[in-house]
């Protein structure tokens, strides 16, 4: 069933994310801050392109955002003047695909209900490849009745979605799946030096150990391109250091302590002092060459 849709916010991600709506037939009008690549969108896909958050979502059912962190989604989403939920009518949905802090994602819930709007926090996993072929992992929290509502729709660009709780339980999610990503990238780097210094061929080490307990996706992923040490492509590092922020805030808050996520989030920050704020966050094994 054809639904009329707004997306806001074109980035490496949302850019796709919006054409996989097009191409499924949904009336899809877009917003993007820089206007220039709003209407390189439109072009590419024969939707429509507005000025505004609010001129954008005027006609939608269901509203979806993919911005960069919580004082971006709060410009486009609560602007008094121009924000989404300034112009969204009642019995509509907001969908944020932002990875944003589980605070703010309770802080929307309870400004889209006071407008009659249901909102949903629906960071994605998967990276550009995943959003330009159509299988991102989503992760949500809300109302069962919102989601039941949008999965049609995340099922264009969606490989897997699931409902994990109430209002920030999206956000709890993807600060889970960020951890572990970490992890297993420092272990990864760790493993290849290792594989590397000891005079082994890494390529045939990968091929071997890959089959075994020590896969990950990441290996299968960013192996290679580690052994030949190119970064300058994927889910850059300051990008991570802000999930990872988010997640030892909330860790806090647990009264949790989070050590090796700690020390990995230091190993990024060294990065980003060497200038590879930019690169993949597979370059952690550049720090042990």
């Amino acid at each position: 069933m054809e639904r009329r849709v707004a997306f806001l916010c074109l980035g490496v991600m949302g850019y796709p994310m919006a054409g996989h709506l097009a191409r499924a037939g949904h009336r899809v009008t877009v917003y993007n801050r820089t206007p220039a690549r709003a209407e390189a969108w439109s072009r590419e896909h024969g939707g429509t392109h507005a000025s505004s958050p609010r001129e954008a979502v005027s006609e939608a059912d269901v509203v979806f955002v993919c911005t960069g962190n919580d004082a971006d989604l709060r410009d486009v989403a609560l602007d008094d003047a121009n924000g989404a939920l300034a112009g969204m009518r009642d019995g509509t949905t907001l969908v944020d695909h932002t990875t944003a802090s589980p605070k703010i994602a309770r802080v929307l819930y309870e400004a889209a209900a006071a407008r009659g709007v249901a909102f949903l926090d629906g960071p994605v996993s998967g990276g550009q490849a995943g959003a330009e072929n159509g299988a991102l992992t989503i992760m949500l929290g809300g109302d069962v009745e919102a989601y039941e509502g949008v999965t049609p729709l995340l099922d264009c660009y969606g490989r897997k979605h699931a409902l994990m709780g109430p209002a920030g339980a999206g956000q709890l999610t993807k600060a889970v799946n960020q951890i572990c990503i970490a992890g297993v990238l420092q272990g990864l780097s760790e493993g290849l030096r290792f594989a590397e210094k000891a005079g082994l061929d890494g390529e045939k080490v990968v091929e071997v150990i890959s089959q075994g307990a020590a896969q990950s996706w990441q290996m299968d992923n960013r192996a290679e391109t580690m052994l030949e040490g190119r970064f300058d492509f994927g889910f850059a590092v300051d990008w991570m250091r802000k999930d990872l922020a988010i997640a030892m805030q909330e860790a806090a808050s647990l009264g949790l302590e989070l050590p090796l996520t700690q020390i990995v989030d230091g190993f990024y920050a060294r990065l980003q002092a060497r200038g590879g704020g930019r690169l993949d966050t597979s370059s952690l094994i550049e720090l042990l060459r």
